[in-house]
């Protein structure tokens, strides 16, 4: 095999061990939508893990993210990536330190769109880091929940685009991202308060999120109907049910949904 080979199933067993959510629909895309889709949340899901890290200060975490910000604004080096993470490499996660790796998958057609979105996503997330995530209200929640999610919907709109000119609705995508954030939002919130993070706005319960997360959703299930192509349908209707079906988990009181839940699901949307 060669090293795009081995790179690509790299890239699918990585895909395994970081999400539950995604790593299904992503391997049910077709070959070229399956790389770029595969590159693009990699890409984004390294910067993510930097974000989370529970043992660097928001300082570094911020200092860290621009430089990879920057980075991916000219033409890619690997080597210099490595001297960006170089400090860190005890403490960075697999799929972090191979970013350089994420970057190689991608078909070079659409690339730069990638790269562009992962940079502005490690900055405003270097922008939230340096404010401690101090979110005030709601327009604050959206803004934190478009650099860290809306963004993907953007990222999607043109690799569908790209590929076989799909046309889908930018805002609508953005609210996509950010009902799918909303989502994680409320089913970690709280470990997020036991490393001492609040996402939610200032006097906000857990209902004024879910109504957040609820009505962001029902903008995503408008997203869907502008989609005809089945395996971008799938990718996107997956997620979504997901979303749908953790809430309705969430409020009945449970943690999230069971193995066996997901499952049918997925068989539900897919139609198998």
């Amino acid at each position: 095999m060669n090293e795009k080979t081995n790179l690509h199933n790299d890239a699918i067993e990585m895909l395994k061990e970081t999400s539950r959510t995604f790593f299904i629909p992503i391997s049910l895309l077709t070959p070229g939508l399956k790389e770029a889709v595969s590159s693009a949340y990699l890409c984004m899901r390294a910067i993510d893990e930097i974000e989370d890290h529970t043992e660097l200060e928001s300082a570094a975490k911020s200092d860290l993210l621009l430089a990879v910000s920057k980075l991916l604004r000219r033409p890619f080096q690997d080597n210099e990536l490595m001297d960006i993470f170089q400090p860190y490499l005890s403490i960075l996660p697999e799929v972090t330190i191979r970013l350089g790796d994420w970057i190689k998958v991608c078909p070079e057609v659409i690339k730069e769109k990638i790269l562009d979105a992962t940079s502005v996503m490690a900055e405003g997330m270097a922008k939230w880091a340096r404010k401690d995530w101090d979110i005030k209200d709601e327009n604050d929640l959206d803004e934190y929940t478009f650099y860290v999610a809306g963004l993907v919907g953007v990222m999607l709109t043109d690799i569908w685009k790209w590929y076989d000119q799909t046309d889908t609705d930018e805002d609508l995508a953005i609210a996509f991202g950010r009902g799918l954030q909303s989502v994680n939002i409320l089913r970690n919130h709280t470990e997020d308060a036991s490393r001492g993070v609040n996402f939610f706005p200032i006097g906000w319960d857990f209902e004024d999120m879910l109504t957040y997360a609820r009505r962001n959703l029902a903008l995503a299930d408008e997203y869907v109907k502008d989609i005809k192509t089945a395996t971008i349908l799938h990718f996107c209707k997956i997620p979504l049910a997901l979303a749908h079906g953790t809430l309705d988990a969430l409020t009945a009181g449970k943690e999230k949904m069971s193995r066996a839940d997901v499952t049918e699901l997925v068989s539900r949307v897919v139609g198998k």
